[in-house]
């Protein structure tokens, strides 16, 4: 499996060229995040609780990388396609620039058939068109494994809901030499080391009456909290840094 680490080794020419171009454009670098509710923008306030993780790259990155996060909620391989989101990411992109990518979690929706896609087809040649398509501009794409659920059973064991999507993520990243990482795991040690009642802080839990923001109360085992966002986008930065990659020179610590 061909991890970031291994990418670099084997892919030294690539590293290279990355430098030359940016110094070459004299350019900062953007990072374009594309993919669903988990990575998205949601409202900065006091009030809200929910972040998606990727909103909080800009509190690990310094001043020479800006992050323009197009992830949107609900949005599977297909509909962020076919919706135009994709072509509209594509037509900014500069070479130098990265692409962040996580989908899975709607592309599972089998009563949406504007969303689904079968794992073993239309969703893994949809990671191949956004590959091949970021590396024709000369940009740099970067695979992630969808972060889990947290979904504990009677026993306290935490049960993947991914099924196959993530393999297929791991299997475009070896196939296509492509930068991965592996969130699903990341985020199940995560997961289990919070432990079954504890980990509640990483997503949205509360009583009714608890907080304003969700007056009837609100369990929801798949999107983040500020402290669940921040946590995964610091497990971002850490596999950066172990893989010496370029873009951990940008790193903040």
């Amino acid at each position: 499996m061909t991890t970031i680490g291994t990418f670099i080794k084997k892919h030294l020419t690539a590293v290279l060229f990355f430098c030359l171009t940016t110094l070459a454009y004299g350019q900062n670098i953007t990072i374009y995040t594309i993919g669903d509710s988990t990575m998205a923008n949601k409202p900065d306030t006091e009030q809200n609780p929910e972040r998606g993780w990727a909103q909080m790259l800009p509190e690990i990155f310094n001043k020479d990388i800006t992050i323009v996060n197009k992830a949107v909620n609900g949005r599977s391989t297909r509909s962020f396609i076919n919706e135009g989101r994709w072509e509209e990411v594509y037509q900014m992109l500069q070479p130098g620039d990265y692409v962040f990518i996580q989908f899975g979690h709607n592309d599972q929706k089998v009563k949406s058939p504007d969303r689904y896609t079968n794992p073993h087809t239309a969703y893994r040649h949809h990671l191949i068109k956004f590959v091949n398509q970021t590396r024709d501009k000369e940009a740099i794409p970067i695979l992630f494994s969808s972060i889990v659920r947290r979904n504990f059973n009677d026993q306290g064991t935490l049960i993947d809901t991914h099924g196959a999507y993530p393999l297929e993520t791991r299997l475009v990243a070896q196939q296509y030499g492509v930068d991965f990482i592996d969130l699903q795991y990341l985020t199940e040690v995560l997961e289990m080391r919070y432990g079954v009642e504890k980990s509640k802080e990483l997503h949205l839990h509360y009583s009714e009456g608890e907080i304003p923001y969700y007056p009837k109360g609100k369990k929801d085992d798949t999107h983040l909290s500020v402290k669940g966002a921040r946590e995964v986008c610091n497990l971002v930065a850490q596999q950066l840094k172990a893989a010496k990659h370029p873009l951990s020179n940008y790193l903040i610590q």
